[in-house]
């Protein structure tokens, strides 16, 4: 078998999955393949099965979620670029109905047969109209079998193709007249729609009153807690390098650095109160895990060494120089006002500082 870079999240982690079903004594509704408390523990964890935390951030905002799944209204997540918004979503469906795959990645380009069905045109015309020369979507084959469907980024969408979901959501069903007159598929049990939407996508193709009705809303928020933030990207950092072949060590100091940098940046204000100039590209949590996983990828491969905050510093170029050229005049400000200054007390700052006045300068 070739290896991939990324399974879907139920064959990730199917040993927790059977462990969590093998002990699930809880309440389960029909159609979903865990109880809701199994759901929980399998995004947040559960030590006593082995189950790992992959969902940081609000505890209870999981919670909510879950509890939306559970009626008829579908589940909106909203929020800042990189704040984990896909990644709750696939583990949400993969715990509740064993299947995340059943995605539409919004953008200009979808369709409403991306939302309904569409056709093999070969067997159309051979056959005409058959269940055979049906292709289901994605969110037909939820229907079908009761399952969670996702759709990432619905405010890329056309409002046409965005408005298709009114009814899918608020009748559960999809009429296929090509196949005759009052064909149609109703949702089985355990459908339920995940909506993904960025913030700094709104006005692009701005939800209707009418869609919004049939979402409950909810914000994930960048990680409050720079301690917590540090343990996810150690830990994202960790298993990104197992597929190579070679060892890098990011030391704390270092690790230090690169989260305080991207909160800083990300909030306009640092822990000592000073207040700093905002890039406009997304400082967030899985960019940081980017660049320390770019960092040590330069260390070992290139330099053969431990990851060091000049590799920090190079590969932060590439995140904050995205969308405005005014992005490196306020990095190199914050680099000449606060790395500067933290510089006299730490090498690593003091590095930091160093490589990014190099890199501009230059």
């Amino acid at each position: 078998m070739v290896d991939v870079q990324r399974e879907a999240a139920e064959q990730r982690y199917a040993a927790e999955l059977a462990r969590l079903s093998e002990g699930d004594a809880d309440p389960r509704p029909r159609g979903w393949v865990l109880s809701p408390r199994a759901v929980r523990r399998f995004v947040l964890g559960d030590d006593a099965l082995e189950v790992s935390q992959k969902f940081f951030g609000d505890d209870a905002l999981v919670d909510r979620c879950i509890v939306s799944l559970l009626g008829q209204q579908g589940l909106m997540l909203v929020g800042e670029p990189g704040t984990a918004k896909s990644l709750l979503s696939e583990l949400l469906a993969a715990g509740i109905s064993g299947d995340s795959r059943l995605v539409v990645q919004g953008s200009a380009g979808v369709l409403e047969d991306h939302l309904r069905y569409g056709w093999n045109y070969a067997l159309l015309l051979a056959e005409g109209p058959s269940e055979r020369a049906l292709i289901p979507s994605p969110v037909l084959s939820a229907m079908r079998n009761g399952k969670i469907a996702r759709i990432e980024e619905l405010t890329r969408c056309a409002p046409e193709v965005q408005d298709a979901m009114i009814s899918l959501l608020s009748e559960r069903t999809v009429a296929i007249p090509e196949l005759g007159a009052g064909v149609e598929d109703r949702a089985a049990l355990g459908f339920n729609v995940i909506g993904t939407a960025n913030l700094r996508d709104l006005g692009v193709n701005e939800m209707s009153s009418a869609l919004k009705r049939r979402f409950n809303f909810e914000t994930v928020h960048p990680i409050a807690d720079a301690a917590f933030e540090k343990t996810l990207i150690a830990r994202q950092l960790q298993d990104r390098v197992a597929d190579h072949p070679v060892n890098a060590d990011m030391g704390d100091d270092v690790l230090d650095v690169l989260v305080q940098v991207f909160r800083d940046l990300r909030t306009g204000r640092t822990s000592e109160g000073a207040t700093v100039a905002q890039p406009k590209s997304v400082m967030s949590t899985a960019e940081a895990v980017n660049v320390a996983h770019a960092a040590t990828l330069n260390a070992a491969y290139l330099d053969g060494g431990t990851v060091n905050a000049d590799h920090v510093a190079r590969q932060l170029r590439g995140v904050v120089f995205k969308d405005d050229p005014e992005d490196a005049r306020k990095l190199r400000t914050y680099a000449d006002t606060i790395a500067r200054s933290r510089g006299r007390s730490s090498r690593a700052w003091a590095t930091f500082y160093k490589s990014v006045k190099d890199g501009l300068d230059g």
